[in-house]
């Protein structure tokens, strides 16, 4: 494994266990055996490092995607495709990380989450076309304006005023609004193996 690599696996784990306005500094070069200066060389400030830790779990999850996207020829059944390691990076999405990214450094998880939707927005155009060739997708909608729609669902339950997640399930919620943009994209070839999936 690359040097860097390996650093910012072993970093992203402590901020992901501890939060990003827990972990220090101090905490990073002691963690490593290296001193503050050392580390200081590596990334200017925490800031610096706490962006790095993002991007490097963001691409994580983008190639994952990706890898999911050419081992599942049939692009439906790929929507519907759970994955451990993507679950466990989306369950750390409301981490202390995160809600300490939130409150403390709002520029950067603002930076992070526009990044986020940009890079998923392109998998699921690339599912969209897939599926089109395939028959399965209609053609006549705006396929970066639906991935963009589906974005802002999914993410929009932690904020809303309406959607209280000790009222309905998370995954209750995951799961309808996956059919309710499925039936809203599928031809009825593409319905057909909903209906299988569904079952």
């Amino acid at each position: 494994m690359e040097e860097n690599t390996e650093f910012l696996v072993k970093a992203s784990e402590l901020f992901l266990e501890h939060g990003a306005k827990t972990v220090t500094m101090d905490d990073i070069s002691k963690a490593f055996g290296i001193s503050k200066k050392t580390l200081y060389v590596k990334y200017k400030n925490k800031e610096e490092l706490i962006e790095a830790v993002l991007h490097f779990k963001l691409d994580e999850i983008i190639t994952r995607l990706r890898f999911l996207d050419d081992q599942v020829e049939n692009a439906v059944e790929r929507m519907f495709c759970r994955d451990e390691q993507i679950d466990k990076v989306a369950d750390s999405n409301n981490s202390l990380l995160i809600k300490q990214l939130f409150k403390y450094y709002p520029s950067i998880f603002n930076k992070h989450m526009l990044e986020f939707a940009e890079k998923f927005s392109q998998v699921m155009i690339h599912n969209i076309e897939k599926g089109r060739a395939q028959g399965y997708y209609r053609t006549n909608f705006d396929a970066e304006v639906y991935a963009k729609f589906f974005l802002q669902l999914i993410m929009s339950m932690e904020s809303s005023i309406y959607l209280d997640p000790n009222v309905i399930d998370k995954v209750y919620y995951k799961n309808e609004l996956m059919n309710m943009y499925m039936y809203a994209i599928t031809t009825e070839k593409g319905k057909e193996i909903l209906k299988k999936l569904n079952k």
